[in-house]
Parts: C-alpha cells; sequence; structure tokens
C-alpha cells in the first residue's frame, strides 16, 4: 500500500509486518555546476509539491492516466534528490525513464544482486543522482523529452517514459528479527500551454558529486518480493504545472553561486559501508555541459566553478568523536 502524506510516499506492508514502512520524498535543490569538478552534497531545500496523477485525469495525457502515481513540478535545468527514510529495512529501485539508476540498465520489477541494481533503507539515506563510480553520482537534473539530454535517450535512442519509477521490498520478517537482534540503526534526514509532449521531463546526469551507494549487507534473499509496491513518479514542467492543477509551483531555487555566497553550508556523508562500484553504462552518458555544448555550442546557464567553504559533516551513527585535546 503506497499513501501519499505531506508531500511524500509512504509504502506500508502490513501483511509482511507491522513496523515495515518506509517513506520517501523528493527534495528540491541546487544544481552543481557541471564541469567535472567533484563537489559536495547540495542541500535540501524543502520538498517538491507531490500530486495524485487521478486527481487531474482529465488534465494529463493518456499515458499519464494509464502510469497513474504522482506528479512534481520542476523547472527545466533543475536539480533533485531522492530522500528515504525509516527504519525497517527496505531494498529501494530507482529509474529514470525506466533505465535504473544504479546499474544503467533497463527497467524490472525484479532485484538483481550481481550487479546490485537497489539501494538498501535505512543504510542509504538518499540517492542524488546516476551511479558513475564508486566514490562519485551524476546529479539528477530535470530535461524535457525529445532532445537528446536525459539517460533514457542517451541509452535507448527512444524519449518514451521519463520521470521516475521506484519499487520498494520490505525485508523479510524472519531476516528483521534477526537484524533487529543484532542492532539498532538509526538514520536522520539531511534536512534540515498546451498538455503535449512539452509537459514531460526526464532526468539528466548533471554535474559530479561525492556520494556512494551502499552494498546490500544482509544478501538478496532477505527482501520479501513477493510484497513490493511500485509507483510512476511524473514530471512535470514548471510552465504548465498551473494549468494542471491551478495553482504555482515553487520558485526556482537559489544558483549554487548564489547560495554559496550567502555562507550556508554543503555537506560530507561518512558510513563505514562498502560501496558500490559504478555502473560501466552510466559513465559512458554524456552529462548535461557537454550535451549543451555539443548541441548549442554552449554550456547551460548559471554552470560556473563554485567553491563551498562551509562543508559540514554528517555521520551514519551516534558515535562521538574524541578530537584533540
Amino acid at each position: 500500500m503506497i499513501e501519499l502524506i505531506n508531500n511524500a510516499l509512504v509504502f506500508r506492508f502490513p501483511e509482511v509486518h507491522s513496523e515495515a514502512t518506509c517513506t520517501i520524498d523528493f527534495q528540491r535543490t541546487l544544481r552543481i555546476p557541471d564541469d567535472n569538478r567533484e563537489y559536495p552534497l547540495p542541500p535540501g531545500l524543502g520538498r517538491f509539491p507531490v500530486e495524485h496523477v487521478d486527481d487531474f485525469a482529465e488534465r494529463l495525457p493518456e499515458s499519464w492516466r494509464q502510469h497513474g502515481g504522482v506528479m512534481i513540478p520542476m523547472y527545466q535545468s533543475e536539480a533533485m534528490w531522492v530522500n528515504f527514510s525509516g527504519k525497517y529495512p527496505c531494498a529501494v529501485k530507482i529509474a529514470a525513464g525506466k533505465i535504473n539508476a544504479v546499474s544503467g540498465k533497463a527497467w524490472s520489477n525484479e532485484l538483481s544482486a550481481d550487479p546490485q541494481d537497489y539501494v538498501v533503507i535505512p543504510e542509504q539515506p538518499w540517492l542524488d543522482g546516476f551511479n558513475v563510480s564508486e566514490d562519485h553520482i551524476r546529479q539528477f537534473v530535470a530535461m524535457p523529452l525529445g532532445e537528446g539530454y536525459t539517460a533514457e535517450e542517451q541509452i535507448t535512442d527512444e524519449a518514451q517514459y521519463g520521470g521516475l519509477q521506484i519499487i520498494v521490498y520490505p525485508m523479510k520478517p524472519e531476516a528483521y528479527e534477526q537484524y533487529r537482534s543484532r542492532k539498532q540503526m538509526v538514520v536522520e534526514d539531511l534536512c534540515c500551454y498546451s498538455l503535449s509532449m512539452d509537459m514531460e521531463m526526464g532526468l539528466a546526469p548533471g554535474g559530479l558529486m561525492k556520494q556512494k551507494i551502499y552494498e546490500d549487507e544482509y544478501g538478496i534473499d532477505s527482501w520479501d518480493q513477493e510484497h513490493g509496491s511500485r509507483c510512476f513518479v511524473h514530471i512535470a514542467n514548471s510552465a504548465v504545472y498551473e494549468t494542471i492543477v491551478g495553482r504555482k509551483p515553487p520558485h526556482e531555487p537559489p544558483t549554487a553561486r548564489e547560495y554559496t555566497a550567502a555562507g550556508l553550508p554543503w555537506f560530507d556523508y561518512y558510513a563505514d559501508t562498502k560501496a558500490l562500484e559504478g555502473s560501466k553504462i552510466l559513465s559512458g552518458l554524456t552529462s548535461l555541459a557537454a550535451k549543451a555544448i555539443e548541441k548549442t555550442g554552449k554550456p547551460p546557464k548559471d554552470n560556473a566553478p563554485v567553491e563551498p567553504k562551509l562543508v559540514k559533516e554528517i555521520h551514519s551513527n551516534n558515535i562521538v568523536r574524541e578530537g584533540e585535546f
């Protein structure tokens, strides 16, 4: 069962375990410069508004009605990250335009262990982009379908789906009882027109960010793949969002340069968990800036490098750092 509560998707599996619940929301954030420099984690600037597709079915394309799910508004070239929360372990597959954001392979409902094509909650607190190396992702950046920027178009040569696709599997109850007897883990959140193809957005690979995607330490047999729930998250062009829902989308976020100039923090996250290797498929994608130069001769606007001066460390546990005396 999936519920939409306070602009977040709440996945519940009472038939598996009374505590089998996890929450996924979509955070607005800075688009980091796409200049092949490594950047720390940008902040969460609040949740995107999330709407039921069925509430606006008469104003949406037939393909959206068929896919169901929910929709969020994004400006062209706006960035996002996916935030996970919950104490009950779950395996989560995330795809963009039905391209798996961890493995780079085509969408499938089933989990794969080799290569691992999912993340594990609560060990993985968030996902900011496409898995391109053991230590880095390329940021999720919204771009219109049909112009060749998105990961979907670069890999399949088609602009068919767009949006995000999510499926969640809870841990089997017997595995959970073993897990709970071993340890208790708490993970905190970071925070702090015409209705046509022009409205549909996909996700392109943007700037290079320091982030690890962690290896499943429980093993694929720990996940109850008979009781999954999936959701299609459509991305509506901000220019037509008001026409669809009758209210304006949030204002555009600040640029990375404006944010840094204001002295606000970036973040680094540390966890003692082994990271996955990057996907060879995803590492071969052309980044947003390189694609823009290829197509127009110019990089995207607001792409100048920045030097984050305030970087806060976030840890995955409650260990107290001794420091120096």
